[in-house]
């Protein structure tokens, strides 16, 4: 008997199923047909002529907008522009340029790049771009970009002022491929602790890290702080690799599920570069998504330090869904969770953007990035780590394990406006394209500059900001006199060398540097952190 029922009842679960099946795929015509219908009505017989186009685009981003704040549509432009960064390469010419008062100033060319070889250097001002004229007039960097870039093999011609020559210099420039760096800063601290930053998670970020790595390993590296601060994240599968550089086999990473995603999760290989010394991750408010997961995985078993603020609590996973126009749907179908089992995204309202926008400010209202008592978490978003058992909590973001407060003491409203006029920037641009092959001549490494450099142009940025309408605060200048110095400083290295040595220079006053620094040199305290 019950061998007679058992394929009744199978064939009768699949009729079930195919009913389901076929009354989802009915109610699916139903509402594509409503779609057709109502832009095919307002093409043909709204009153004003329309833009087919634009209504398809503005339907998707109305649909997207009531669902969650990371589900996103963007046209082709915008799709190239979001996806370049992260694909580590782009056909260019290979400098790093700002705009300096209506002029494209290079403050970096890429060493090996077309620039380079064609005879461009930094402090050359670009005039021309194929006899279109780019200097004195309001553009905007993505305008320079636009006309600098193009396909590889291609030749651009740009008419450039060297400081100190009369006469405009003429280059024509074959366009190659250019790498895209997502590390901002390698150097040793001290002859025991190594510091990497990394700025997003692209494709070569891996390679980068591991290049980094064996660098600093050959300088004598031991111990790691890793910077993650202002990071949003970029691709999950380079946040599993990276953390995999630093666990050991098979420990779980994270995992992802949604309604209709089943459970995927990502653990760790025996290939590590990095399983067993001492270990900081610097986060803060800006550190999303993928610096989450990786922040996330190293708590959770035990690995590493956590120093910083409260990340930003990013944890939906998007899905990339190509458009036939080269236009972009990212949809989120799933949500990320850290080993233990936390939820890494903050909570949201659907379709209230604006609110899940100004969290951070409301962070900031609430004294959060103050005072570390000021955050309140409930009894059911404790969690245990997975090696130590120690707790650490969910319900959006990464709490990290030593908290550093946001330090506005320094901070003016002078030196606001300087910064947002890019006053800073320019006086330092201006004092190195004037002085450059002195100060090369006189500190030709960071260290020495870091030592003896004192000259700094003050009273010429006093004299810009008069002439810019900033009027000259005394009281606002001396609090923020030490800051302003030091970034002025920093940009001067970062002209006369690289980004990395920017960072030698600023992390001088980043409290949560200085913190991972005493913590991860101090075996006894970073222990205590880690096995208390």
């Amino acid at each position: 008997m019950r061998n007679r029922i058992s394929p009744l009842f199978a064939a009768l679960f699949s009729l079930l199923l195919a009913g389901q099946a076929n009354a989802q795929n009915q109610q699916m015509n139903m509402e594509q047909r409503k779609l057709s219908i109502a832009l095919y009505a307002i093409a043909n017989l709204y009153v004003d002529s329309t833009n087919t186009n634009k209504l398809v685009e503005d339907a998707i981003t109305g649909m997207l907008e009531k669902l969650d704040p990371h589900s996103e549509y963007s046209d082709a432009e915008a799709t190239r522009e979001l996806n370049e960064p992260l694909q580590g390469n782009f056909d260019g010419i290979g400098i790093q340029f700002n705009m300096a008062t209506d002029t494209v100033y290079i403050v970096q060319v890429i060493t090996g790049g077309p620039s380079e070889k064609a005879g461009l250097i930094a402090g050359d001002r670009i005039i021309l771009i194929n006899d279109s004229i780019v200097a004195g007039i309001k553009m905007k960097s993505t305008d320079i970009q636009k006309r600098l870039r193009g396909p590889r093999g291609t030749i651009v011609k740009v008419k450039i002022q060297r400081h100190g020559e009369p006469e405009f210099r003429e280059f024509a420039i074959t366009r190659g491929e250019i790498p895209v760096y997502s590390l901002d800063a390698t150097y040793m601290i001290d002859k025991n602790t190594g510091y990497i930053k990394l700025n997003r998670f692209a494709a070569k970020s891996l390679d980068e890290i591991k290049n980094s790595l064996g660098k600093l390993k050959k300088e004598g590296m031991k111990n790691l702080i890793l910077d993650l601060q202002g990071n949003g994240g970029g691709y999950m599968g380079v946040a599993v690799e990276l953390a995999d550089e630093f666990l050991s086999k098979d420990k779980l990473i994270v995992y992802s599920e949604g309604f209709n995603q089943p459970r995927e999760t990502a653990a760790s290989t025996a290939k590590g570069n990095f399983e067993t010394g001492r270990l900081v991750v610097m986060v803060d408010e800006l550190s999303a998504s993928s610096s989450e997961i990786l922040a996330g995985a190293v708590q959770d078993w035990d690995r590493a330090v956590i120093v910083g603020r409260r990340t930003f609590g990013k944890g939906l996973v998007q899905k990339p869904i190509p458009l036939p126009d080269k236009s972009m749907i990212r949809l989120t179908v799933a949500r990320y969770y850290t080993p233990s089992g936390r939820c890494i995204q903050k909570n949201y309202e659907k379709g209230d953007k604006t609110a899940y926008q100004h969290e951070l400010y409301e962070r900031y209202l609430k004294g959060e990035m103050m005072n570390a008592d000021s955050i309140q978490f409930p009894d059911s978003m404790k969690f245990n780590t997975l090696a130590s058992k120690r707790t650490v909590y969910g319900g959006g973001g990464i709490m990290p394990d030593v908290f550093i407060p946001l330090d506005t003491t320094r901070y003016s409203n002078y030196h606001r406006r300087l910064v947002s006029s890019g006053i800073i920037n320019r006086v330092a641009m201006n004092y190195v394209d004037i002085n450059r092959t002195e100060l090369k001549h006189k500190y030709p490494d960071i260290n020495t500059f870091r030592k003896y450099f004192t000259s700094l142009p003050i009273d010429e940025m006093k004299n810009m900001a008069e002439a810019e309408k900033i009027p000259f605060s005394e009281d606002e200048f001396n609090l923020s006199a030490d800051l302003i110095s030091l970034q002025i400083k920093a940009l001067i290295a970062r002209d006369l060398f690289d980004t990395s040595e920017y960072y030698q220079i600023m992390n001088a006053s980043n409290e949560s540097f200085q913190a991972a620094v005493r913590i991860i040199n101090d075996e006894q305290e970073y222990n205590k952190i880690l096995k208390p």
